[in-house]
């Protein structure tokens, strides 16, 4: 159990999950002894604001995690898989963004508002989740509760922000180059950002057809419900929105479900803003859940496909880089620390 106040570190602090990171522990008033924000040599030395006050990012070693109590882990799988373990054997708890852990078996997957009781079964590493299981499946959650699920079926609709900062800044160019009537060959992303929507850029399943992201979403939803036979199926796709993933869902219960039963219990379920007003049509938007911590949801309505009345559809939209990454993980230390 970390020391209160804790010493935390942020690993990949100057990328744009990083940034988020310093974003959540701010707005949430996270009481810290020290904060280290730790990247790689390039940008050791730079200053990133946190609070009102310059904090100096330290170049990530070997020697980065000693008195370090929680570290902050987003820099890709490959340095959670160099440097989580040295942290761990320094004596930090790791809440690791990245995919490294998220499927080993003794590794705890959380989101606080579904499984906060599995952090208790972690040997030094927490798995903060992929942000699209994050965001489609924490709405269900409470409905899952009271109506348990038989299958569900998402497709999401992926910002830039869930592909990092470059991804981001190369919509911002695309977007400027299209509109100039110049061409703008991708740099980051395998095709055309502006005004287009493509597959999502993680690699195709060539036995499945299925990629990276759709299988990490089923995957991880089952984990983290503790449900390892849940029919799940999802589909990906990248858009071009700077900020907040949104997400379609249509999940079939145990039982006939009204619409009305399920916003009462999402309206009354932590983490979650619905936003369901028929009349203006006036629904969840990325623009609106940008910088916000909750999930919103809306669009709430009875799937008429299913004649059984077990099945509704909704939709949402998720800040990708707060509830989808950064606020997450800086709410399991909140946990640590209770």
């Amino acid at each position: 159990m970390p020391s209160n106040p804790p010493v935390v570190a942020i690993v990949g602090a100057t990328g744009a999950v990083g940034a988020a990171f310093l974003e959540s522990l701010a707005h949430r008033k996270f009481a810290m002894k020290e904060l280290r924000l730790l990247a790689s040599a390039k940008s050791a030395g730079k200053t990133l604001d946190f609070a009102g006050k310059p904090v100096t990012v330290q170049e990530l070693t070997n020697d980065s995690f000693n008195g370090v109590d929680i570290a902050l882990f987003s820099a890709g799988s490959g340095i959670s898989k160099t440097f989580a373990p040295v942290a761990v054997k320094a004596g930090a708890v790791v809440i690791d963004n990245s995919s490294a852990f998220r499927m080993r078996a003794d590794v705890p997957l959380v989101v606080p508002e579904v499984n906060p009781e599995a952090i208790k079964n972690h040997k030094g590493i927490i798995a903060n989740p992929n942000c699209s299981a994050i965001i489609s499946m924490t709405p269900v959650w409470p409905v899952h509760q009271v109506n348990p699920l038989k299958r569900v079926i998402i497709s999401t609709y992926q910002a830039a922000s869930g592909a990092g900062a470059a991804a981001m800044e190369e919509l911002l160019e695309s977007t400027r180059a299209y509109l100039d009537g110049k061409a703008y060959p991708p740099k980051v992303l395998p095709h055309p950002y502006a005004f287009n929507v493509f597959s999502h850029n993680a690699d195709i399943e060539m036995d499945t057809g299925y990629n990276g992201e759709e299988s990490k979403i089923a995957a991880e939803t089952r984990k983290i419900f503790g449900l390892p036979n849940l029919a799940i199926a999802a589909t990906c796709v990248r858009v071009p929105v700077l900020r907040a993933h949104a997400c379609s869902v249509t999940f079939e219960c145990e039982r006939p479900i009204t619409p009305e039963t399920v916003r009462d219990l999402i309206s009354k379920a932590p983490g979650l803003k619905l936003v369901d007003d028929r009349e203006k049509n006036y629904f969840p938007m990325p623009i609106d859940a940008s910088g916000q911590e909750a999930i919103l949801v809306g669009r709430i309505r009875q799937d008429l496909s299913d004649p059984s009345g077990r099945s509704i559809s909704l939709f949402t939209a998720g800040d990708q880089l707060l509830k989808g990454a950064a606020q997450n993980a800086v709410q399991i230390a909140e946990l640590l620390k209770n």
